[in-house]
C-alpha cells in the first residue's frame, strides 16, 4: 500500500501540474499554490496517516553531519558553472526574448516581480521540489528496498515534471536534451541524499543551480 500510494500520488500530483502549466495557463502565483498543496499536502498525509510519524522523526535532518554538508556545497557550486556554461554555449538556440514574452504574458511574470519570484525559486521551490521527490518519493522507496524503482521513477519524474514548465521554450532537440540532463540531475541528487538519509545535501544543491538559472532570468529581463 505505501508503495502504491507513493508512486500514484506522485504521478497524479505531476498529472495536475501539468494541466496546471499547459492546459488553464493560469498566473505564476495560482501555480505555486496549487504545488504547494500537491508536494505538502501529500508527504504530510504519507507522513502522519500512512507512516504514523512526527515530521521531525520523517525528515532525519538530525543525520546530517559537517562531511556530508560540504558535499552539498561541493556538488551544488559544480551546478552552478555547470549551468552557467551550457547557456553560454548554447545560448544561440535559446530566444530568450520570446520566452520573456511568455511568462510575462502567461505566468504575469515581470521585471518588477523577478526579484521575489526569483527568490522564492531559489530557496521555496527547490525545497517543495527536494521535499516531493527526494524526502518524500525516493528515500521512502528506497529505504524499502525499492532501490531501482526509487531510483528510476523519482528521476524520470522530476525530469518529466519539468517538461510542463519549458516544453514552449526549447525546440524539440533542446527539450530532449533538457529532459535528459534533468534526469541525470535527478540520479545524482539521489545518491547524495542516500549519504545522509535526507534530502539537505539535494537541496543545497538545488538551491545553487536555480541562483545560476535566476541570474540568467535577471539578464533575460535586461535586469543586469
Amino acid at each position: 500500500m505505501k508503495k502504491n500510494y507513493i508512486v500514484l500520488a506522485s504521478l497524479i500530483s505531476c498529472i495536475i501540474l501539468y494541466f496546471t502549466e499547459q492546459v488553464l495557463e493560469t498566473t505564476y502565483i495560482i501555480k505555486t499554490a496549487i504545488k504547494i498543496i500537491l508536494f505538502l499536502g501529500i508527504p504530510l498525509y504519507y507522513i502522519k496517516n500512512i507512516e504514523n510519524k512526527t515530521i521531525k522523526e520523517a525528515l532525519k535532518f538530525d543525520k546530517l553531519d559537517k562531511k556530508q554538508f560540504k558535499m552539498g556545497i561541493f556538488f551544488g557550486a559544480g551546478s552552478f558553472l555547470i549551468v552557467l556554461i551550457a547557456y553560454f554555449v548554447l545560448r544561440g538556440f535559446i530566444d530568450l526574448d520570446s520566452i520573456a514574452a511568455e511568462l510575462q504574458n502567461k505566468s504575469k511574470i515581470t521585471p518588477s516581480n523577478f526579484w521575489i519570484i526569483g527568490l522564492y525559486i531559489t530557496i521555496g521551490n527547490s525545497f517543495l521540489e527536494e521535499f516531493f521527490f527526494r524526502g518524500f518519493i525516493f528515500l521512502n522507496l528506497y529505504n524499502r528496498n525499492y532501490k531501482k524503482l526509487a531510483y528510476v521513477f523519482s528521476s524520470a519524474l522530476f525530469g518529466l515534471y519539468h517538461i510542463a514548465i519549458f516544453q514552449t521554450w526549447f525546440n524539440i532537440g533542446l527539450v530532449i536534451l533538457a529532459l535528459v540532463g534533468l534526469i541525470g540531475i535527478g540520479l545524482v541528487f539521489n545518491w547524495l541524499d542516500t549519504k545522509s538519509d535526507n534530502f539537505i545535501n539535494s537541496w543545497i544543491v538545488h538551491i545553487l543551480a536555480d541562483s545560476a538559472i535566476i541570474i540568467i532570468g535577471l539578464k533575460m529581463f535586461g535586469m543586469i
